[in-house]
């Protein structure tokens, strides 16, 4: 959009919401006379992004309707229709064929996280015993991409056919799951009797 184009759009915005051009100015913490100079006068020839974004704010528009970036495509994350249990176990396989509605990541959320949008996928939590990390009906976001074990982290990994959500320790032998619900034991699972999934890179959750 040029300069001409965003006076356009700001001035159709005003006549048809019957705005003060004088008590937007005011929004700005400019002069009262400064965005009547700006549609009729063309000065300044384009507003600042300052200036854009509290205009957008105060109208309850995008910025890309006064003249500012289109916002960025949001990323169709895949959400798994199965669940991954912090309790038991859940038959179910995180290469599952059934979906539901796929999630729109933003995409510098995305890559804020490290998570390339190739490997991301969502999965529900069931269960209480990461609680109070992680509730019953929690969405995780697992990234695929992250399989080597840190305790610092939360897993979600298969288990004799089960999905479970737990935080993973290397032992001789095989690794322990650990729940940070303290009721919980450890469990120690042998090595070739589980697969990791991927690490828990963010979670959504209802309140």
């Amino acid at each position: 959009m040029d300069a001409e184009e965003q006076r356009a759009a700001l001035a159709r915005l005003v006549a048809d919401r019957r705005l003060s051009l004088s008590e937007l100015s005011r929004v700005l913490g400019r002069n009262a006379a400064y965005l009547q100079q700006y549609l009729n006068r063309g000065s300044p020839r384009k507003l600042g992004e300052r200036d854009r974004a509290r205009l957008a704010a105060y109208l309850g528009v995008g910025e890309a309707a006064l003249g500012g970036p289109m916002p960025a495509a949001l990323v169709p994350v895949p959400r798994l229709d199965v669940c991954a249990s912090a309790g038991a176990g859940a038959g179910a396989h995180a290469d599952a064929e059934a979906l539901r509605q796929p999630f729109p990541f933003p995409p510098l959320l995305l890559r804020q996280l490290g998570v390339r949008p190739e490997a991301a996928s969502m999965i529900r939590v069931t269960g209480e015993s990461m609680l109070p990390t992680l509730d019953d009906g929690d969405e995780i976001l697992v990234d695929r991409d992250k399989r080597r074990i840190d305790l610092r982290g939360i897993f979600v990994l298969r288990v004799d056919g089960e999905l479970l959500v737990k935080r993973v320790r290397a032992a001789v032998g095989g690794i322990d799951l650990i729940s940070d619900n303290p009721a919980y034991p450890v469990r120690f699972v042998r090595a070739g009797q589980f697969e990791l999934i991927g690490r828990v890179a963010w979670l959504g959750r209802a309140l």
